[in-house]
C-alpha cells in the first residue's frame, strides 16, 4: 500500500496524520467481507504510526469488529448502513436528495478525482464516504479535505445516526470529524433540521447517477 510505504519513511505533520486517519477509516467502513481480518491488521499498522484521540477512536472500532463473529459483523453492517436512511454514506443524499442537483453534485466529486489524475470509481458512486476518504488519503489530501469539509453536515448526520444506533462505526466517523474544522453553530443546526425533516425531494430522474439510499445487500454480496 502506497500510504504505508510513505509513513514508514517518517511522517509527523498534520496532513500525514490526517491521511492515516482517513485511510484507516476508509478500511473500517468497508463491508466486512472475507478480507476484514486483513484490513483490521492494516489499520493496526497504520495506527502504529500515529496517536492522539483520533487514533484511539479508530482503535475502538477495530476492537469492536475483532470481537464479532463474521456473520454478526456482516449482519450488523447491513442493518446499520443499508436499513437506516440517516446512516447512508452517500454524502450528496443529504445535500441534494432526489433532485436534479444531486447529479451535478456527484459530478463535482468525479471532477475532483479527474483533476487529481485518477478516474472515478466504477463500482461505487463518487460521493460514497469510504471512496472520498481513500481519495483524500492516497491521491490528493487537499482536494479530499475540501470535499470532506464541504460535506461536514452529512458526515455529522451520519455520526449522529451511528451514535443513536450504538454502532461501533460511530468511533471511526468521530475520528474523521477530528480531522475537519469544528462544525459551526449553523452547520450543527442544519444537520439537526435535515436529520428530522429528511433531504430535498423532487420527482426527477438523475443522470448520470441514480443512487440514493444504499441498496440492501444480499448475503454474500
Amino acid at each position: 500500500m502506497r500510504l504505508l510505504a510513505q509513513v514508514r519513511e517518517r511522517a509527523s505533520n498534520r496532513t500525514m496524520r490526517d491521511r492515516l486517519v482517513w485511510q484507516a477509516a476508509s478500511l473500517l467502513l468497508a463491508y466486512p467481507d472475507d478480507g476484514l481480518a486483513d484490513r483490521l491488521d492494516t489499520v493496526d499498522e497504520l495506527l502504529g504510526h500515529t496517536g492522539g484521540s483520533a487514533a484511539a477512536l479508530l482503535g475502538r472500532t477495530v476492537a469492536a469488529l475483532r470481537a464479532l463473529e463474521p456473520m454478526a459483523a456482516a449482519t450488523g453492517y447491513v442493518e446499520t448502513f443499508d436499513m437506516r436512511r440517516r446512516a447512508t454514506m452517500y454524502l450528496t443524499y443529504w445535500t441534494a436528495g432526489d433532485t436534479r442537483n444531486r447529479g451535478r453534485e456527484m459530478l463535482r466529486f468525479a471532477g475532483a478525482y479527474r483533476d487529481a489524475g485518477v478516474e472515478p470509481p466504477r463500482a461505487e458512486a463518487p460521493d460514497y464516504l469510504p471512496v472520498v476518504l481513500e481519495f483524500a488519503a492516497t491521491v490528493d489530501p487537499e482536494a479530499g479535505r475540501r470535499l470532506l469539509t464541504e460535506h461536514r453536515v452529512p458526515i455529522d448526520i451520519l455520526r449522529g445516526a451511528l451514535v443513536d444506533a450504538t454502532s461501533p462505526y460511530q468511533h471511526a466517523i468521530a475520528a474523521v470529524c477530528e480531522t475537519l474544522p469544528v462544525a459551526t453553530d449553523q452547520e450543527a443546526r442544519r444537520a439537526e433540521r435535515l436529520a428530522e425533516a429528511g433531504p430535498p425531494t423532487e420527482a426527477v430522474g438523475l443522470q448520470p447517477f441514480t443512487l440514493t439510499v444504499p441498496p440492501k445487500r444480499t448475503q454474500g454480496g
